[in-house]
């Protein structure tokens, strides 16, 4: 299954994973994707409060 979705190696407390997991397995996700939805509104929160965040073209976007 191919993906345009960037994988990376995340380190957190165990508690935190803990308690994560509970809120995903509450909310139907897994847990990445339910990390990722954390994610997302987050950046939404901050757009809202400082305004769009442009991006620049990575290296592996010709790729």
């Amino acid at each position: 299954m191919a993906t345009d979705k960037r994988a990376f190696t995340m380190r957190m407390q165990e508690e935190n994973f803990q308690k994560i997991k509970y809120i995903a397995e509450h909310n139907k996700r897994s847990i990445a994707m339910q990390i990722e939805f954390l994610i997302e509104s987050c950046i939404s929160d901050f757009e809202k409060q400082n305004g769009h965040i442009p991006l620049q073209p990575s290296a592996t976007d010709n790729q």
